[in-house]
């Protein structure tokens, strides 16, 4: 039996939040009929990796409510309405959460976060010598609570091994990161 798509009979909104809308989605198959599928539809995210020249991942280590715990993590958000494209959406949050900028940003790649649940895509990024340009602009009422690390960047592999790193999209970026290994970053 050849495998075929299912077709999309009707979608419907059951439950929306600031960062995601939950759908029901009845499909059809031909050999498998009709069923409901739930679907979290998310805006576009990014991340981006800034590296200062003298090699040094700017991070930002963040508490995380799904673990309750801190993460260190890269840069990275959603993809906002008014931003233009995704890398200025990259630049963005990347001002935003370290007060750090670069003159280039460098695409390396996007990823679907999850196929199974979620449409939307994750658009991976570069910064390569990005300076100080000013503070966090950290919410004084928001629900973020961040800390900027420089890590050097030959400690990011061990610290991924070591679980120090456990973010799966900020590890993707470094996959990213060291299978096309910009010429910028060399």
């Amino acid at each position: 039996m050849r495998t075929r798509r299912w077709e999309t009979l009707a979608t419907e909104r059951v439950y929306s939040t600031p960062i995601f809308d939950l759908h029901r989605r009845k499909s059809a198959h031909p050999h498998r009929g009709e069923r409901d599928f739930y679907v979290l539809s998310a805006p576009g995210w990014v991340n981006i990796i800034p590296v200062t020249a003298r090699r040094e991942v700017v991070m930002v280590r963040q508490y995380r409510h799904g673990i309750s715990d801190f993460t260190l993590e890269i840069p990275g958000g959603m993809v906002d309405p008014e931003d233009p494209t995704p890398a200025e959406a990259a630049r963005r949050e990347m001002r935003e959460e370290c007060g750090y900028d670069a003159q280039v940003i460098i695409r390396l790649g996007e990823v679907h976060p999850n196929p199974a649940i979620q449409p939307n895509l994750c658009y991976l990024f570069f910064a390569p010598d990005v300076v100080k340009v000013g503070e966090p602009n950290s919410n004084p009422g928001g629900a973020e609570e961040t800390e900027v690390e420089l890590v050097p960047l030959t400690d990011i592999r061990p610290m991924i091994a070591s679980g120090r790193i456990t973010h799966a999209l900020v590890i993707t970026a470094f996959s990213f990161f060291d299978v096309y290994n910009p010429p910028a970053a060399r």
